[in-house]
């Protein structure tokens, strides 16, 4: 794989529909089997695959080990495309909320839940459901290098509803409690918007991506470039939707969840079609912070 200079980032947290934080109507994980009768997330991740393979991009998955558990054959074509594959824990939990005890478990299983579906596929990289490494919560970074994991890329430079963690723009190290070293590649944060509006955030992943116009988040892209930064891209399968099943939430969350489901795909093909993009993985090594890798 030729990494570009600029390195982009493109990724996929691959969840299905229900697995969305602090949302009373899906919160029970013994509900999940019964929701899953009205799965997507196979059809939507074929439908980003495609894209992908039209445009002969590679991406990074981190993958839910609750979803592999239930799909493997998904993380087997995964796989077999070429993509990296990365851990987005197992039971979609905010990291914040657990303890040390508890995160090392659930990422052991997501772990344990990929391999069994992909025994060939490494697992280098870890993203924190709902970005959940806040202040207070660095001992994550240890639990992950105890069990393996080369990277994190969970960190989001700016204040949400769920995470939020102030730090170095763009690939860098952080220092876990340890005192041990970790690559980090934090979400892209931009001054984005008309003229005197422009505003400091995220335009390119997620509910971000779905509510604004292409030229703004193109705008975001090209800011960080000049920075020296590549973008990195976050979206999910539920993000290419329309049929997204609907449950109960309120209004806030309601149009966080299902603004601009019809136009992902279109936005994501511009993408792809108009920038380079690549692993999370290699655009840490472009970064010189990886190194050793195949």
């Amino acid at each position: 794989m030729t990494t570009p200079q600029l390195a982009h980032a493109l990724s996929f947290d691959i969840e299905d529909w229900f697995h969305i934080v602090e949302v009373k109507a899906v919160e029970n994980p013994s509900q999940w089997p019964a929701l899953h009768a009205r799965s997507i997330v196979e059809r939507y991740t074929d439908l980003i695959l495609k894209a992908c393979d039209d445009h002969q991009t590679h991406a990074t998955f981190f993958i839910l080990g609750w979803v592999a558990e239930r799909h493997p054959a998904l993380v087997r074509r995964i796989a077999d495309a070429g993509h990296e594959i990365g851990t987005h824990s197992f039971w979609h939990r905010k990291v914040y909320e657990l303890t040390p005890e508890s995160f090392h478990q659930d990422i052991r299983d997501s772990l344990d839940a990929i391999h069994d579906a992909a025994p060939a596929a490494p697992v280098r990289g870890f993203r924190a459901p709902s970005f959940s490494i806040t202040h207070g919560a660095e001992w994550a970074f240890d639990v992950l290098l105890d069990l393996g994991l080369t990277y994190d890329a969970s960190l989001f430079p700016a204040a949400r509803g769920h995470g939020g963690y102030a730090c170095t723009p763009g690939p860098h190290m952080v220092t876990a409690p340890s005192g041990r070293t970790i690559p980090e590649l934090p979400m892209s944060i931009a001054r984005v918007g008309p003229g005197p509006l422009k505003k400091r955030m995220c335009y390119s992943g997620g509910g971000y991506m779905r509510l604004l116009p292409l030229s703004i988040i193109q705008q975001g892209i090209a800011t960080e470039a000049a920075a020296g930064r590549g973008t990195v891209v976050y979206l999910h399968p539920r993000d290419f939707a329309p049929d997204c099943p609907r449950v109960k939430m309120p209004p806030h969350r309601h149009f966080k969840c299902y603004v601009g489901l019809g136009g992902t795909e279109a936005k994501l093909r511009a993408l792809l079609k108009s920038h380079p993009w690549t692993t999370c993985e290699h655009a840490l090594a472009a970064a010189g912070l990886l190194s050793g890798m195949s």
